[in-house]
């Protein structure tokens, strides 16, 4: 069924029987009504989003009730009274999505759509039940995140913020360290080892990113966040420092450059496997 007919399906009632006995889904059939009936209201294309996509979506910690949220695209003159119509710019494909028979953001967007106003522990449950559930990735989301940043869509950085909390609390190799690797793969370069014990700064151990085998090569990639607070940045000096003293070329890359430059990550680590300053020590 496409759009249009089901919008049509929506504004004429023929979707009732979509919302009979939806009280085993989790969902109470009166809000599902409701907010069927605010959607017939609205003359132009809408999709329900924030709180109210996040309970259609069934995302840990979510309720579905009023007053509803619902996103046009801009140019549209849509109010009405007692909910929350937010508009934007445009709504791509990708992000459009159907749940309980209602037009509503994907789970991906609508993840970042509420990481914008939610408290970061309030996002990082939505994403994990999202993922569990099979309605994103880690991977899919990193994407969406990239391509939406561009466009400073609000929510970009305390999603990643999300990912990054949520992807710590897993343990094994981040999502930015496992892209890396895919990279270096791809290019046939040798596949470095991670979470490498180097030395120590202090009583804490010097634990690097990736080191490439046979080589005093190391990268460390700085992880989603666009600033580092005063006490990280003397961190990451010293155990620079340290490693520097130590005999090993260090390479750091941001989350922004494999994401989006990955060529140039490839090129500069290329070029340092096969400079002299990076062989062996025997």
């Amino acid at each position: 069924m496409t759009d249009q007919a089901r919008r049509e399906a929506v504004a004429t009632g023929q979707l009732d029987i979509e919302f009979r006995g939806r009280v085993s889904s989790g969902l109470p059939i009166a809000p599902l009504a409701e907010l069927r009936s605010l959607i017939a209201t609205v003359d132009v294309p809408c999709w329900a989003s924030g709180t109210t996509a996040a309970a259609l979506h069934g995302f840990d910690g979510f309720r579905l009730k009023g007053p509803f949220h619902l996103t046009v695209e801009r140019g549209h003159n849509v109010s009405r009274a007692g909910h929350h119509i937010h508009t934007t710019n445009s709504i791509e494909l990708i992000d459009r999505a159907w749940a309980h028979g209602l037009p509503v953001l994907s789970p991906s967007r609508s993840l970042i759509h509420i990481a914008a106003t939610a408290s970061p522990e309030v996002t990082v449950a939505a994403l994990d039940s999202a993922v569990r559930d099979g309605l994103t990735t880690d991977d899919f989301l990193h994407r969406r995140v990239s391509s939406l940043r561009a466009s400073g869509r609000n929510g970009v950085r305390p999603m990643l913020a999300a990912l990054e909390t949520s992807e710590i609390a897993r343990g094994g190799a981040s999502w930015l360290e496992r892209e890396f690797l895919k990279l270096v793969g791809a290019e046939g370069l040798p596949r470095p080892l991670t979470q490498q014990v180097l030395g120590r700064r202090g009583t804490t151990l010097i634990r690097v990113d990736a080191r490439f085998p046979d080589a005093m090569l190391v990268v460390e990639l700085l992880g989603y966040r666009w600033h580092r607070t005063v006490g990280q940045m003397l961190i990451d000096a010293q155990r620079m420092n340290r490693l520097q003293l130590a005999g090993f070329v260090v390479l750091q890359f941001t989350y922004r450059e494999v994401v989006d430059t990955p060529d140039d990550v490839i090129a500069t680590v290329r070029e340092a496997l096969g400079s002299a300053f990076v062989t062996a020590r025997g």
